[in-house]
């Protein structure tokens, strides 16, 4: 592809001039516009891998930094103690004074919010997703530091949320605040801001697999090469930082006795799956419920985070293990340190502490809290089941995985991101196909009763558009020589522009086209003029139609793809292009145009619509029995 002759129009359509192409020129189609065929990775790919393989060591760094401060802020509100180890609010001695400390920070929190950015409120992911989708994937510098911060506050003074939320958020903010410095485009910065996402997801739960798979249904929205391979190379050096600083054993450690799963426990395992499902629903409602509560209070919302935490508080006064991340409450769910009548107060417990501070605009993450009440579920459930039908073969710990992980998948609708996660936070080869199974069922309970989930309610309230399906582009599967026309009306540029405008005039149906193609007196390929073009009061003074020609040609070769095409139009911004053959390249074998493309897509929408039945079994066996008799043996 070259440069555009200055004599052509600019971006406006303004022609700069009125020379023609060169006859020798077309003859060998030297400055015609013909697209590149579409590679599969460049040299870019190498140095946005490159780039984010650095990123994702600055991000694992930033969430270690993000979980010590964490621990530092839990153990100065509640133990008065200077450490950054990671440790839980349950164990603390306060009395009455607990339900002050998360007030206390949700009073931080929201004056950061309010004087610092409204951007930190929530859990940080359906933030990012409206930035990928409405903002080229530009998040405002400030929040690379006053998310981490805001959430550290808030979950070190007892909120009930998830650090991986706040560190996934932190990391695509600093991703895209590396896309904004450097020269890259837009696509190129949501690959950066995916792999610092999930880079820091990566580096808190050493699962570099799944977080590759959340960056694509959460962040990506495509399954490219061009994208998939930056985002897993910075994801395994991510998680092998993690494996440095703190090990590579299993975040959540399962004990090696569980019970496999027979048939009727993979059965139960399927229905709890959907049963989460329809709970997962429910908790995604009254989330937005009460944060729609908290819309019609008569207070400024920078108070609102003030105002849950006192129901954090509370709630954490009597329940203590409801208080922080909770990470130790996974861990003891799925290793059976449970008792039923203690998970059902967990899980009642843990969700009205969470709910009611989430909806309350405060900084934290969804995750854990979901596995914790998913997994309290899925662990009664277990119990229940197994009292019931004891030679079943049920787990309650596989339960309570396959629980959390179906909770997940219900809420947010990742499906892979939650099967693959509970497996390597576990490393249970056991909870494979219970986990497959659960999530499934959650994923098609959830997806035929709720049409947003937990990650994108909000943004889709704000009117944005969210994708839930990716598919394989289908104009890149047709090739031009599949949909172009042929037999085409063509012109001439020896052709006196007077007689073309009386013959476009006298209703002959040929010439009620749009666009004609143009060639010159040797059969070579000039160019397409539109109707308009030639019926231009301003081209008064020019006689020939070569004198209209003010480009080289626009042209796509048969083997090209209608992907490749349309971009070409898009690029030129023109309705139509010739057609020609590799072997011919000045010899025009048809056009395509922008109604071909549309055209194109009946196929598309007949297999997706259409249903039909291709073998008929009494028809078979008729013909069968007429072929060789009634006595056949069939």
């Amino acid at each position: 592809m070259t440069v555009p002759h200055p004599d052509q129009p600019d971006s406006s359509g303004t022609a700069l001039g009125r020379m023609p192409v060169s006859p020798a020129l077309t003859d060998t189609l030297i400055d015609a516009k013909i697209p590149r065929k579409t590679a599969l990775v460049d040299k870019r790919v190498v140095l946005i891998s490159t780039i984010s393989v650095l990123l994702a060591v600055a991000a694992a760094f930033v969430a270690q930094i993000l979980s010590a401060l964490i621990g530092l802020i839990t153990n100065l509100s509640f133990y008065g103690t200077w450490s950054p180890a990671f440790s839980s609010p349950a164990g603390n001695q306060l009395g009455l004074w607990v339900i002050a400390i998360p007030v206390i920070g949700g009073i931080v929190v929201g004056a950061m919010a309010r004087w610092g950015s409204a951007a930190i409120r929530g859990h940080g992911i359906p933030e990012a997703m409206e930035q990928v989708l409405l903002n080229e994937s530009k998040i405002p510098p400030r929040i690379t530091f006053l998310k981490p911060v805001s959430s550290a506050i808030a979950i070190g003074t007892g909120g009930p949320f998830g650090a991986e939320g706040p560190i996934i958020a932190t990391g695509g903010a600093l991703g895209s605040l590396v896309g904004q410095i450097m020269r890259v485009t837009a696509t190129e910065r949501k690959i950066l801001l995916a792999a610092g996402a999930a880079s820091g997801m990566a580096a808190v739960f050493g699962s570099p697999v799944s977080a590759v798979i959340l960056a694509v249904e959460l962040l990506l929205f495509e399954l490219r090469p061009r994208s998939l391979i930056p985002v897993a190379l910075a994801t395994t050096t991510a998680a092998s930082i993690r494996y440095a600083l703190v090990g590579s054993h299993a975040v959540f450690a399962m004990p090696s006795n569980v019970v496999t799963p027979s048939g009727g426990a993979l059965a139960f395992y399927i229905v709890l799956g959907a049963l989460l499902g329809a709970v997962s629903v429910g908790v995604t409602w009254l989330v937005y419920a009460i944060e729609d509560g908290f819309d019609h209070l008569p207070v400024h919302w920078m108070w609102w985070p003030a105002l849950g935490g006192i129901a954090v508080g509370v709630v954490g006064y009597f329940a203590p293990l409801t208080l922080g991340v909770g990470y130790t409450n996974i861990e003891r769910i799925v290793s059976g340190n449970f008792t039923a009548q203690a998970l059902m107060f967990l899980c009642v417990m843990k969700f009205l502490s969470w709910s009611i501070a989430l909806g309350s605009g405060t900084s934290g993450g969804t995750l854990a809290p979901l596995f914790t009440i998913g997994g309290a579920f899925g662990g009664i459930a277990g119990y229940a089941t197994l009292s019931l039908f004891p030679h079943f073969g049920i787990d309650p710990r596989i339960a309570g995985l396959v629980g959390m992980a179906a909770m997940f998948a219900g809420a947010s609708r990742a499906l892979l991101t939650s099967v693959v996660f509970a497996f390597e936070t576990t490393l249970q080869p056991a909870s494979i196909l219970p986990l497959l199974g659960g999530c499934a069922a959650a994923y098609l309970v959830s997806s035929l009763t709720m049409r947003d989930t937990i990650m994108t309610a909000k943004i889709a309230r704000r009117g944005v558009r969210v994708p839930t399906e990716y598919a394989a582009d289908y104009l890149d599967q047709v090739l031009v020589r599949d949909s172009a026309a042929r037999n085409v009306m063509t012109l001439k540029t020896s052709d006196e522009l007077g007689e073309i405008r009386r013959w476009l005039a006298c209703g002959d149906p040929h010439a009620q086209f749009l666009g004609y193609p143009v060639l010159d007196d040797a059969g070579n390929a000039r160019g397409i003029i539109t109707r308009r073009e030639l019926l231009d009061p301003a081209h008064a003074e020019l006689t020939r139609i070569g004198d209209l020609l003010i480009r080289p040609p626009i042209v796509v070769y048969e083997d090209h793809s209608l992907r490749e095409a349309a971009d070409h139009m898009v690029e030129h911004n023109v309705g139509s292009v010739i057609v020609v053959t590799r072997d011919a390249p000045t010899k025009i074998t048809g056009v395509l145009t922008r109604g071909d493309l549309v055209t194109a897509h009946s196929r598309r929408l007949k297999e997706t619509r259409d249903a039909d039945r291709h073998i008929r079994i009494r028809q078979t066996i008729r013909k069968t029995l007429r072929r060789h008799g009634p006595d056949a043996k069939l």
